[in-house]
């Protein structure tokens, strides 16, 4: 048998050929080139959002087979199965839709959303979708607090390219780290091709269960627009987003929006509308100042896709900068999240017009700008005089702490290793002061 072994391997030892590099595996096919899958009466791409209320509501969305309907079955969580003797049955709107995917011209499927009203804050609810034979599994989730009682959310950048094969680690290592975040924001290029489902696919398989149970929150990336720009087809029907952006401005709804949890006001910003699309843009900076003129809430995150400084050496987005940087000085913007340059950079950078470079040192104080990657995508990342801490090559999700003392931030890479951290607090003056932190024992 031995012999026949190492004569298949030319005359080679084992330990030889474990030492010869493998051949470079082919480029793998693009999820948007393979035949489109079509979806099932099986309910599948279940995923929450938070809404405006998020204390006393949920939103949940998922698709079918078109024909099929929609129902949400939800209780109060129990410790045993008796919930399920107290579940209340609401019907959900049903879009039975034919849209044009990159895979299929005309692609069909229901895609089915409620929002449950009337819940109690501070509680866990059990739920499944389904058509009234065909379910899901029950599903938990907690609703938010009324007032301002810490919890933690996760960050995560770009997931974009090779969304199941590579991207996946970093969101399951941060559901790892932070199992009971409240919620993920997303600060755009969720995937590569806008309109292709199979990269929607890949993006809900490598969340899975876990969307289901932890709302999701999207801001759309320049690789959620098609040419126009037109946002993609599907954006609206798998997400249910709060309408909380500028009023009667179509364009931008469930694209910009807010959330006020727990003490934080969470902004998403339609970054790519800022480049070529001036009424929105206008319409943009005069909701964003009334929203961070009347804020009574302790923190303030702003999160889209487009840095404000580019970490990348040949990009500047000029645009954005000038739009925002007036707004978010003006009124103590306390975190901007950002992501687009695949790598990733954090500083606080202080008042004042400025061109792309930034300021020539880090401050302790103001307005901390971070840009991040999840997915293996990278571009270089610029000698950056602002940055307390950058890194090229390095996939990262993020997981902040909010209290109303103070933010705590961590920056984990996709194996689970702290690569940076700092703490911002506040004083009379309302500026945020940052304090970068050394790694917790065995997170080096």
């Amino acid at each position: 048998m031995l012999g026949a072994t190492l004569a298949a391997l030319g005359g080679q030892t084992m330990a030889q050929t474990a030492e010869r590099p493998l051949r470079p595996e082919p480029a793998p096919v693009q999820a948007s080139d393979r035949p489109v899958v079509p979806p099932t009466e099986q309910p599948e791409r279940i995923i929450l959002n938070l809404t405006a209320d998020p204390a006393h509501e949920m939103a949940v969305t998922w698709r079918t087979a078109p024909g099929v309907v929609g129902f949400v079955e939800y209780a109060e969580a129990q410790d045993g199965p008796d919930f399920i003797q107290q579940a209340v049955r609401t019907a959900a709107v049903t879009d039975d839709a034919t849209i044009a995917v990159r895979e299929a011209p005309e692609f069909r499927a229901a895609y089915h959303s409620t929002v449950l009203k009337g819940l109690k804050p501070e509680t866990v609810y059990a739920y499944r979708v389904g058509d009234g034979a065909r379910w899901s599994e029950w599903l938990q989730f907690r609703t938010a607090a009324t007032t301002a009682e810490p919890f933690t959310f996760l960050y995560m950048g770009d997931m974009q390219n090779n969304i199941l094969s590579e991207a996946s680690r970093t969101m399951r290592m941060a559901f790892r780290k932070a199992g009971d975040a409240a919620f993920v924001i997303h600060a755009g290029d969720l995937i590569n091709r806008h309109d292709s489902d199979n990269e929607w696919g890949e993006w809900f398989a490598a969340g899975g269960f876990l969307y289901a149970q932890t709302p999701q929150m999207p801001t759309p990336g320049n690789h959620e627009y098609g040419r126009g720009p037109v946002l993609n087809p599907q954006w609206r029907r798998q997400y249910t987003l709060p309408e909380t952006g500028p009023a009667g401005v179509e364009k931008l709804k469930e694209t910009a929006w807010t959330v006020d949890y727990q003490g934080l006001r969470l902004i998403s910003v339609d970054a790519p509308l800022f480049h070529g699309d001036e009424a929105m843009r206008a319409e943009m900076v005069r909701w964003l100042d009334g929203l961070l003129a009347n804020n009574p809430n302790r923190w303030t995150a702003l999160f889209l896709h487009f840095p404000l400084f580019s970490i990348d050496p040949d990009r500047d987005n000029a645009r954005v900068r000038d739009a925002l940087k007036p707004l978010i000085d003006k009124y103590g913007v306390d975190l901007v999240l950002q992501a687009h340059d695949h790598g990733y950079a954090r500083g606080a950078i202080g008042t004042g017009p400025m061109l792309n470079a930034g300021p020539a040192r880090p401050s302790d104080h103001g307005s901390t700008y971070v840009v991040s990657v999840a997915g293996p995508k990278m571009y270089p990342v610029a000698d950056l005089g602002w940055a307390s801490r950058s890194a090229s090559r390095t996939q990262t999700f993020q997981t902040l702490d909010v209290s109303p003392d103070a933010v705590v931030y961590r920056a984990f890479t996709a194996t689970g290793r702290q690569l940076d951290a700092f703490r911002l607090t506040k004083g009379a003056d309302g500026v945020a002061r940052v304090e970068t932190l050394a790694p917790r024992p065995n997170e080096e």
